[in-house]
This record gives structure tokens, C-alpha cells and sequence, in this order.
């Protein structure tokens, strides 16, 4: 095969192009959006390509024409016009302190000055943008075109500090004179992994068209199954065969690991580019997502709101304003995971209008699996791995008493991160994260028609059924046996509940065998108190 140049880690557009680079063809989409002046705000996951993006139309509204030969918008735009172009990334720094912010703000407007000749008026970054839009426009003659990129960095980097408020406030009155120099403006595009509440940042800029949920937008970054096969054929042959597989099997593969991430509903989904160009170079399958690095903003939002794990792990349904924009004064957490990358949209019922919230592939869901459980339970990491394969032993081998001895041991203490209060809601989550990280299908509070079930774990040839109790702290100190006889009665309605409630009955027909246990938690945070199985 001819030697390929993957543009792994390439963000500028001329770079790609001038360098003989793969480049997946998303200029018909440029243009259509080119062709509007309207405001656009898109969010994507990072590593998404947002960043190429917005130096293809950097390069576009420069009027590169050259860069574009052989690309669809070659063919579309018949007027190739020179714009003033002001680019705006955040992505350059870290914004832990309220020095370092300020002095990336005052950065990037001086270079943008200097290149068009215009002097510092002010020492109020929002004064001096407001000048720079202005007096662009009076030099040139042409209206100006703003890409910001990563436009939310200094407010992720600042959760749960105290600079995060601040860094809100700075960002708020930047872009400010967005809305009132309009008429000077031929295009503006925003893009940033979360969309923070438009209150938040971009109060002025009511005619902002977000199109992250745009069906018609939903593979502007990504890579789409038909793009895969028009683009990487070679690629994936190679794969193949270093992989000893069929080149059917390897699609299959390709799937399960890093496709499956749908922007909108009813519309075809797309693989995140950064782990599929590494997986062709490699030419082996990994977790490259996540070797990439783990987000510090998602890990403080699960370290802040601990309740919702098993929301956030069992597919959620969800209205759109649910996780369409992150407030920072809210206690959701939702938008922040959705918008991260680490849920997707399964599937849209136009009748409730609610969409499912679900991981998109295989390597998201161990990835995130992974991170929750080293926060949320007191096994070290070294060892995290092993306790899961000796959980996934014990359930193919049927053991329910090794296995929830495994997870006792996992839980035994209370993370400092977890209140008392949150107890029942952290036990229930950190067991569905366990069994689920063995691979196996599991399923937290399935509805039945008499109740609902808390954890069913199923493999090739059991049906697991687990009831999780809290007890109700002791009854008394020096009374061990009517707290032990309290625990006995517990245990015992536990798996009266199983039957009564019928949660075996939907499983009768697959033939597999019935495991069924009572677990109790301790109130207090003493983890496990103990089990009965049947």
C-alpha cells in the first residue's frame, strides 16, 4: 500500500493540505454555513476536530482557493472573497488563577492588533475587542469574520475554585461587544465542549443559532460510517490483516470501539476521528480517548455531585433542556457528561419527546466505568482491575458469595467524597458499576409492574438478581442479637420482594438459571452488613 498521511494531532487546515494529508471532506457544509452571516455556537467533545474546523473556514474566509482544489466547495462557491479574520482560542493555557486568564485575554488581542496595525486603547479587554472589531473594519473596507475556539476552557478549568465565578464574569463582559458590533461582523462561530447557559456568557447574543443538535449539522466533526469507508479503505485493510481478521470483522470492530455518537436523532452516526486515526496508524485497537487524558472538569463534577451515578450509567431519559446547556449555578451534572463526550443520543421518542442518554461505544463506557469506580470505591487502582476479573470469575462460575465478598471488600469504606446522607444512592451505584464492568449486561431498578428491581445481572447462562436493602442503623450497642435478628428480617423480605414483585418472571422463558439475593447496606457507612441467597 502506498504510504498515507493520517493528520493525527493537525489542526491547520494549510498544514493538512500543503503536507499531502488525508483530509475528510467537510467543505459542503462550510459553505452552507458561509453562505448565512448568522451567530453559530457548536459543541462537540474535545478531540472532536473542532479546531480543524474552524481553521477550514479561517482559510476559506481568507479566500485560499488554492487549499480548497478538488473539494466540494471548489465547485459551489464561485466568488472567492478576502475577509478580515480574527481568530480567538482559549486552548492555549490553563485558567487555575485569575492572573494567568487576564494575561491569554491581553495575548490574544495584541496579536490580533498587530496584525492589522491597530493600537491598544484600553486595558478593559471587553474596550479593547470592541475597538479591534471596529477599527478592523474601518481598515479593510469589509466586514470581519470571529472564530472562537474553546471559548468555555477558562470556566471548566476554574470549576469549583474559587476563580470559576470570576472567569464567568471576564468571559461575560469579552464578549460583550458581540452583539452590539453586528453590522460590522460577516461571520461569527463559537465552539467549546459544553454550551453554558447563554445567561451565563452570552446574555447579549440572543440571535446565537446553536446548532449542536442540528440534524442537519450532526457530522460537521466526526467521522461517518460512509466517510470511513469512502476515506480509510486502505487503512482498514492494513488493520486487517495485522489483525488477522476479515475486513467485515474489523468494521464490526471499528464500530463497537469508537463509533456510535449521534448529535440529533435519526441520523447517522459518527466515530470520533482522533481514536480512529490512531487506531489505523497503530494498527491496533486501544483506548487512545482516554490515554489522551481524562478532562479535570469531569472528574471535580463527579467529585461534587456523587448522587447521580446510576442515572448516569443505565441510560437516561430525558427532556432536551435536561442536557442541552450547563448552568453553573444548577446541581445538574447532566449537560457537562453529555457534552463531554462520555453519553450520547440513543435513541428519541417524538411522543414524550424525551431522548435516551446512553455511552456511545465500548471504549467511552470501560473508560468511564473505570474513572467513576477509582473515585467511588476503596480498592487501590493497581488492584481495581483484578477485583473486577475475580468478579466476573465468580459470576461465570454462579459463586454469589465470592462475588459479593469482592464488592464488600471494594466497599468497605465510606469515600470521604460521600456523605452519610448519600449512602443508599452510592452503594446502589457503586454495585451497578462494579457487575457492569465485567462485561456483563446489567440493568439498575428495571420497571415491572409491581415495583422495580435494584440490580439484574445477566450473563450467557444466569439471571442474577440482586435486592439491595439499607438497615436501619443499630438497634442497640450492646444488643448484637436483635440487630442480627434485624438483619435476618431484612434479608428475608429482600428476597420475599424478588418474588412478590415478580422480577424472575420476564427472565422464565430463556431457560437460564434463577440466582436471587438480599444484600444489605449499613446506614452509617460501614458498607455490607451482610447477604442471603435463594
Amino acid at each position: 500500500m502506498e504510504e498515507r498521511f493520517l493528520p493525527i494531532g493537525i489542526q491547520d487546515f494549510e498544514k493538512l493540505r500543503k503536507g499531502g494529508y488525508v483530509y475528510v471532506d467537510k467543505t459542503r457544509l462550510v459553505y452552507k454555513l458561509a453562505r448565512l452571516s448568522t451567530p453559530y455556537f457548536l459543541s462537540r467533545p474535545r478531540r472532536f476536530g473542532k479546531s480543524l474546523l474552524l481553521s477550514t473556514m479561517e482559510y476559506y474566509f481568507l479566500g485560499k482557493k488554492e487549499l480548497f482544489e478538488g473539494l466540494e466547495i471548489e465547485n459551489l462557491e464561485k466568488d472567492w472573497t478576502e475577509y478580515p479574520v480574527l481568530k480567538i482560542s482559549f486552548g492555549i493555557s490553563s485558567y487555575e488563577t485569575r492572573d494567568n486568564f487576564l494575561a491569554v485575554i491581553d495575548n490574544i488581542l495584541s496579536e490580533n492588533e498587530k496584525k492589522f496595525g491597530i493600537a491598544k486603547v484600553s486595558d478593559n479587554p471587553s474596550v479593547r475587542f470592541d475597538n479591534l472589531i471596529k477599527l478592523t473594519y474601518e481598515k479593510t473596507g469589509k466586514q470581519v469574520v470571529i472564530l472562537i475556539d474553546e471559548y468555555d476552557k477558562p470556566i471548566l478549568d476554574a470549576l469549583y475554585t474559587e476563580y470559576e465565578e470570576h472567569n464567568r464574569k471576564e468571559l461575560r463582559a469579552f464578549y460583550s461587544p458581540l452583539k452590539d458590533c453586528d453590522k460590522y461582523i460577516r461571520f461569527l462561530f463559537i465552539t467549546g465542549i459544553t454550551k453554558v447557559s447563554p445567561v451565563n456568557i452570552f446574555s447579549g447574543l440572543n440571535q446565537l443559532n446553536d446548532i449542536s443538535l442540528d440534524r442537519a449539522y450532526s457530522s460537521l466533526c466526526g467521522i461517518s460510517e460512509s466517510e470511513l469507508e469512502k476515506y480509510f479503505e486502505p487503512e482498514i485493510t492494513a488493520l486487517a490483516e495485522e489483525q488477522e481478521m476479515t475486513v467485515a470483522e474489523t468494521k464490526a470492530k471499528l464500530a463497537q470501539m469508537y463509533d456510535g455518537y449521534h448529535f440529533s436523532y435519526r441520523v447517522e452516526g459518527v466515530y470520533n476521528p482522533f481514536c480512529l486515526l490512531k487506531c489505523f496508524s497503530s494498527k491496533k485497537f486501544g483506548s487512545y480517548w482516554f490515554e489522551s487524558g481524562t478532562p479535570s472538569f469531569l472528574v471535580k463534577t463527579l467529585q461534587n455531585q456523587p448522587l447521580f451515578l446510576a442515572n448516569l450509567v443505565n441510560g437516561r431519559k430525558v427532556k432536551e433542556d435536561q442536557f442541552k446547556n450547563y448552568d453553573p449555578d444548577s446541581k445538574n451534572m447532566l449537560p457537562v457528561v453529555y457534552q463531554s463526550g462520555y453519553l450520547t443520543i440513543k435513541a428519541f421518542d417524538e411522543d414524550s419527546d424525551r431522548y435516551t442518554l446512553d455511552f456511545p461505544n465500548q471504549e467511552i463506557k470501560d473508560g468511564f466505568l473505570d474513572v467513576l469506580l477509582k473515585k467511588f470505591v476503596s480498592v487501590p487502582d493497581d488492584d481495581l482491575g483484578l477485583a473486577i476479573d475475580n468478579l466476573s470469575d465468580a459470576l461465570k462460575v454462579h459463586d454469589v458469595d465470592k462475588a459479593l465478598s469482592i464488592i464488600k471488600s471494594a466497599i468497605a469504606d465510606l469515600p470521604t467524597i460521600v456523605k452519610k446522607d448519600m449512602c443508599e444512592n452510592y452503594y446502589e451505584s457503586v454495585t451497578h458499576l462494579m457487575f457492569r464492568m465485567t462485561g456483563y449486561n446489567v440493568v439498575s431498578e428495571l420497571q415491572n409492574v409491581a415495583g422495580r428491581s435494584d440490580v439484574i445481572v445477566t450473563t450467557k447462562d444466569t439471571v442474577f438478581i440482586f435486592e439491595l436493602k439499607m438497615d436501619k442503623g443499630k438497634a442497640s450497642a450492646d444488643d448484637e442479637s436483635k440487630n442480627s435478628a434485624e438483619l435476618e428480617k431484612i434479608l428475608e423480605n429482600a428476597l420475599s420482594q424478588i418474588d412478590a414483585n415478580g422480577y424472575s418472571d420476564r427472565f422464565k422463558v430463556s431457560g437460564k438459571t434463577m440466582r436471587k439475593a438480599g444484600v444489605v447496606f449499613s446506614s452509617e457507612g460501614r458498607g455490607i452488613l451482610g447477604w442471603k441467597i435463594k
